[in-house]
C-alpha cells in the first residue's frame, strides 16, 4: 500500500508539473499571434448567430466563440466571425479558413470519422420539425401525406426527411435550396406546403415570415440533431481541450451558481469546487496554455451557460424557446461537464 501512495503521489507532481509547463500548441500560437480568433458560424440565425445592421453578432454559438476569445485574450471583441454556408462550412475548417467551427451542426459518425474533424461538446441539444401555415389546416406531421416540403441542401434535414415518409408510408415531394434564406423564402411564397429545418432554427426563421403568427411549428420532432462545435482532426489536442472546456467551463459555472452578477463575490467563496474552477486555487488552465482564471474571464465576459442560453434563445429571448433537453443534468435535462479538478 505504501509503494502505491508514493507512486500516486509521484504520478500525481509529474501531472501537477505537465500542467504548468503546457506550451502553446500551433493553433493556439497562430490565433495569439494573429491577435484574434477566426471563428466560423451561420450565415444567420436568430438566437444562434446573426449580425445587426452594424454587423455586430449575438447568439449563442456566437457567444461561445467570444468566450473561447476571452478565454485566450481576456477580450471577448478579438474574434473575426466567418459566416458560412451548410455547403461551405467543412471545407472552410478543413482548409484552415477558420480555428474552429461553431454553426449550428449536427455531431454525426460520418461527420466526425471521415471529414478531418472533430466534434467536441453540443452546446445544444436539438431535433428537426415541421412547420406549416395554420390555413393549410394541419396539426400533425403525419397529415403531410403528399405534401411539397421546403428543405436546405446538403444538410442531415434532407436525409432525416427522407427517413421519416419513408419510415411512415407517406409520400413527399422535397424542394431543395442552398440557404437558408432561400428555404424560407421559397416557403413563405407558396412554393412549399411545409418547411422543415432543426426546432430552433423553425422557430427563429419564423420570426422573419410576414405574418409569423399565421403559421404553426407542428408537434413531431423526427430526428436527433446534437448541435456542436468543431476542429480540424490534426492531432492538436490543446486546441481542442481550449474549444471543449470552454463549454465545460459554462456548464460547470452555471451548476455551481457562479454568474456575471455575482463573480466577485464568487472569488472568495470557500467552495473547494468554485476555488478550483475560477483559478483561485490549483492552475488548471495552464495545463491547456491558458491562465488559471480562464474560467472567471468567461464569466466575467458572457456568463455561465445559462445565462447565454436565456439571453439568446429563451423564454427572456424574442425565440422564447423553454429549456427542455438543454437544461442541466440536475433538473431533468442533458447538460453535462466534467468538473474541474
Amino acid at each position: 500500500m505504501k509503494t502505491f501512495i508514493v507512486a500516486f503521489a509521484a504520478g500525481m507532481a509529474v501531472a501537477g508539473s505537465a500542467l504548468a509547463q503546457s506550451a502553446p500548441g500551433p493553433t493556439l500560437k497562430q490565433v495569439r499571434d494573429r491577435g484574434a480568433l477566426i471563428c466560423g458560424v451561420g450565415t444567420g440565425l436568430a438566437g444562434f448567430g446573426i449580425p445587426d445592421a452594424q454587423g455586430n453578432w449575438s447568439g449563442l454559438d456566437v457567444d461561445y466563440c467570444r468566450a473561447i476569445a476571452a478565454t485566450i485574450f481576456d477580450d471577448p471583441s478579438k474574434v473575426r466571425f466567418v459566416p458560412l454556408t451548410a455547403q461551405s462550412r467543412f471545407t472552410a475548417l478543413q482548409s484552415g479558413e477558420v480555428d474552429v467551427l461553431i454553426r449550428n451542426s449536427t455531431w454525426t459518425m460520418s461527420r466526425d470519422t471521415a471529414l478531418g474533424i472533430t466534434f467536441l461538446a453540443t452546446n445544444y441539444y436539438d431535433g428537426q420539425g415541421f412547420m406549416a401555415k395554420k390555413s393549410l389546416g394541419v396539426a400533425s406531421a403525419l397529415k403531410l401525406d403528399g405534401a411539397t416540403v421546403c428543405v436546405q441542401q446538403g444538410t442531415t434535414t434532407e436525409l432525416n426527411l427522407a427517413d421519416f415518409f419513408r419510415r411512415n408510408n407517406l409520400k413527399y415531394t422535397p424542394v431543395t435550396f442552398a440557404t437558408n434564406d432561400e428555404t424560407r423564402n421559397a416557403y413563405e411564397s407558396g412554393r412549399c406546403d411545409a418547411f422543415t429545418t432543426d426546432v430552433s432554427g423553425l422557430y427563429a426563421e419564423r420570426l422573419k415570415l410576414t405574418q409569423p403568427d399565421a403559421h404553426i411549428v407542428l408537434p413531431e420532432v423526427i430526428s436527433k440533431e446534437p448541435l456542436a462545435s468543431s476542429v480540424r482532426a490534426n492531432g492538436d489536442q490543446q486546441w481542442a481541450n481550449i474549444v471543449k472546456w470552454t463549454h465545460y467551463a459554462m456548464i460547470n459555472a452555471e451548476e455551481l451558481g457562479v454568474t456575471r452578477a455575482n463573480l466577485a463575490q464568487q472569488l472568495s467563496s470557500t467552495n473547494p469546487e468554485i476555488r478550483r474552477m475560477l483559478g483561485v486555487e490549483g492552475k488548471f488552465g495552464e495545463g491547456i496554455g491558458l491562465t488559471t482564471d480562464w474560467v472567471a474571464r468567461i464569466v466575467r465576459h458572457i456568463g455561465n451557460y445559462g445565462e447565454s442560453f436565456e439571453r439568446n434563445v429563451g423564454e427572456s429571448s424574442r425565440l422564447k424557446i423553454g429549456r427542455g433537453v438543454n437544461a442541466l443534468w440536475s433538473n431533468g435535462g442533458l447538460q453535462y461537464a466534467p468538473p474541474i479538478r
